[in-house]
């Protein structure tokens, strides 16, 4: 296997509604993760990205915001119709099979031009749910009941984890969401779908987010100190969220595992929970060690712009690390009705 790391992470700021359309948005912030790389441009060997053609109402719609990248002189180029965690994941075996040494990734997403929790409905069985036509936030009321019922989380607990995240975003200058909050107010406030008022549930944020990738020498070149990635595995678990237990997140427990992230001696941990409740899951399935710090950034409850929060949290661990933040620390990205899909970056300073 070769060494591979992360040497620059750049995003753009989240807002509610950004008036720039993606390709305005990605042609500052590209030319940005490639000069903080210490890469020239034309000797980056692989692009690849991640967005929603569903949200922006046209096909192909990544072809577009190819205008930011530059693909003349051509490049060598994919896409994923996915969170951009699952680009970086494409681009790390492409540096990992020698057809490259170095890798531009990117995710974008404007969810206020569309209805997320509607276009999320798409992804679920088209002939017994779909029809049904629940939003991503029933069906994740469905999986916060169960773990209430279970005596694994409570109300009060899940208002709590939406407190500190956005008292961790305070020092987030790309947040959306950040301030104090008083959790009895928080649960003083109507239900959106019991038993998930606002506060549980992920923002509607415009963003992007990019991530610069190289091998080896190259990243010990242009970096004084690489985030490598030493352990990275997703796995998938049934599609109907009624074939699996939702109370458990055992994707994430194996894909941990086989990056190598169970070991502990962690750090941080940036981890893609967009509902409050689903915090618990992933940490307690990560298996993270009590002085581990979970979310700094204010995580997906901060800002969640759609098809990059995922790659947000590897690039927010590595930053750490390239700053000398810390030493040792894992992401996480999810996909999929009740976490169905999930990714484990492990990342590790020299």
């Amino acid at each position: 296997m070769r060494d591979v790391a992360v040497v620059s992470f750049a995003q753009t700021p989240n807002v509610r509604r950004e008036p720039r359309n993606e390709v305005e948005m990605l042609v500052e912030l590209i030319p940005e993760v490639v000069q903080a790389s210490g890469i020239p441009r034309e000797k980056i060997g692989f692009t690849c990205s991640g967005s929603c053609d569903y949200i922006a109402g046209q096909p192909f719609s990544f072809v577009t915001a190819l205008d930011a990248a530059g693909a003349w002189p051509p490049i060598a180029e994919s896409h994923v119709e996915m969170d951009g965690a699952w680009a970086l994941y494409e681009a790390w075996v492409k540096i990992q099979t020698g057809q490259c040494d170095s890798a531009l990734v990117y995710g974008f997403g404007k969810s206020s031009m569309g209805s997320p929790a509607d276009v999320v409905t798409l992804q679920l069985d088209p002939y017994l749910i779909a029809p049904l036509w629940p939003t991503a936030i029933h069906v994740a009321a469905l999986q916060a009941r169960k773990l209430i019922d279970a005596g694994k989380t409570s109300e009060r607990e899940m208002a709590e984890v939406a407190a500190r995240n956005r008292k961790a975003a305070l020092a987030n200058p790309s947040a959306q969401l950040a301030g104090a909050c008083d959790v009895d107010d928080l649960l003083a406030a109507p239900y959106l779908a019991n038993p998930l008022r606002k506060h549980d549930c992920p923002p509607i944020t415009d963003g992007a987010s990019a991530i610069v990738l190289a091998a080896g020498d190259l990243a010990r070149e242009v970096s004084k100190r690489p985030a490598w990635i030493r352990g990275l595995d997703h796995r998938v678990e049934p599609h109907s969220p009624g074939a699996r237990d939702l109370t458990v997140s055992r994707s994430t427990r194996v894909a941990a595992e086989q990056a190598g992230a169970a070991a502990g001696g962690l750090d941080v941990a940036e981890v893609h929970a967009p509902f409050t409740h689903q915090e618990r899951l992933v940490t307690e399935a990560l298996g993270l060690p009590e002085q581990c710090e979970v979310n700094p950034s204010g995580g997906a409850l901060a800002a969640h712009p759609f098809m990059t929060a995922g790659l947000t949290r590897i690039g927010e661990v590595a930053q750490r690390i390239l700053d000398g933040q810390a030493g040792r620390g894992v992401a996480h990205a999810t996909s999929g009705p009740c976490l169905q899909q999930n990714l484990v970056c492990l990342l590790e300073g020299e």
